[in-house]
């Protein structure tokens, strides 16, 4: 799956072309090296994603293309 369609289906980014843009501007890593919106994703990478000051840090445990709100945290895990 594409990185951008991931952080949105998983929602640790809300939009998919906000998605677009911060892999665009290097506030995302896949494992520690910035990652294109076009990136293939799979179990176990590591995302790094840079929200102003604060940084998210997860593991990919699990790869949907379609999930509801409540099951979507179960796509990661907080590292």
């Amino acid at each position: 799956m594409r990185l951008d369609k991931y952080l949105k289906v998983s929602r640790l980014i809300k939009r998919r072309t906000v998605a677009n843009e911060a892999c665009d501007t290097g506030r995302v890593l896949l494992n520690g090296k910035p990652a294109k919106a076009s990136a293939s994703v799979k179990q176990g990478d590591i995302l790094e994603i840079q929200f102003g000051s604060r940084t998210v840090k997860a593991e990919i445990l699990n790869i949907q293309e379609t999930v509801k709100k409540e099951a979507a945290q179960e796509m990661y895990r907080y590292l």
